[in-house]
């Protein structure tokens, strides 16, 4: 077992209170953007872009959102000035961290992010001092209640493994399954040619190894994490937190 993505945990409890699904749309909003001017507003041609889209109908993001972030993206609409930025975060009690966002303003999210990561008793880490503890891995989620009721837990487990899953991760109805980047495609048709309905695609930080904390700190941890993503140039937090 591994861990995975906070933010979708975190996310998953907003989806219920109108501001924040309003905020998450946002989010998912620039993903898109970002992906469209990188590799071209086609879907079919822009793997990218088409995860970014599957991750933010996961969200239950409206079409016309969808649509008309990826106009503003290809300059039919006039939109702000995006880059991607990336973090490296000691946490409380030793949990590494990495951090992944999206923002129109590099030194404002720097100084949030800052403000926040001082309240936990967390502090920036120089640049690939804590990245080696991750790998790269390809993350495809699946829920189990959108499946064959008669699809149980572990029959879901071995149609992972058969498709080429590394490995896999549950969090309550969700299943985490991870795979090389280069098998991410390959990996999702399998899954979807034995029936399984897939909720996203992703690219994942996957930790090599997770650590255990008492439950004071873990819960400090927790926290830290959903007011990270309260940032609204959070995207990602991956730790090697075992939760």
């Amino acid at each position: 077992m591994s861990g995975h993505s906070h933010a979708k945990t975190v996310r998953k409890k907003k989806e219920a209170d109108a501001k924040k699904r309003g905020q998450i749309f946002a989010k998912m909003a620039r993903l898109i953007q970002v992906a469209v001017r990188q590799g071209g507003p086609n879907p079919d041609t822009n793997s990218r872009l088409r995860m970014a889209i599957e991750l933010a109908k996961s969200y239950n993001v409206p079409s016309e959102n969808i649509e008309r972030a990826i106009k503003r993206a290809s300059g039919e609409i006039e939109g702000e000035k995006l880059e991607e930025i990336s973090f490296e975060v000691l946490g409380p009690g030793g949990v590494a961290m990495i951090i992944e966002g999206i923002t129109d303003n590099k030194n404002r999210a720097l100084t949030e992010i800052k403000q926040v990561l001082s309240r936990f008793n967390a502090k920036l880490a120089n640049e690939g001092s804590l990245k080696w503890m991750f790998e790269r891995k390809g993350c495809i989620t699946v829920n189990l209640k959108d499946q064959d009721p008669n699809l149980k837990k572990d029959d879901l487990e071995l149609i992972a493994i058969d498709a080429g899953a590394e490995d896999f991760y549950w969090y309550n109805d969700s299943l985490d399954i991870y795979c090389e980047l280069k098998d991410i495609e390959k990996v999702k048709e399998r899954l979807t040619a034995k029936g399984v309905k897939i909720e996203s695609a992703t690219l994942d930080w996957k930790p090599k190894e997770l650590i255990d904390l008492d439950e004071k700190k873990k819960e400090e941890c927790l926290k830290l994490f959903e007011a990270l993503d309260e940032l609204d140039s959070v995207q990602e937090i991956f730790s090697n937190l075992k939760v």
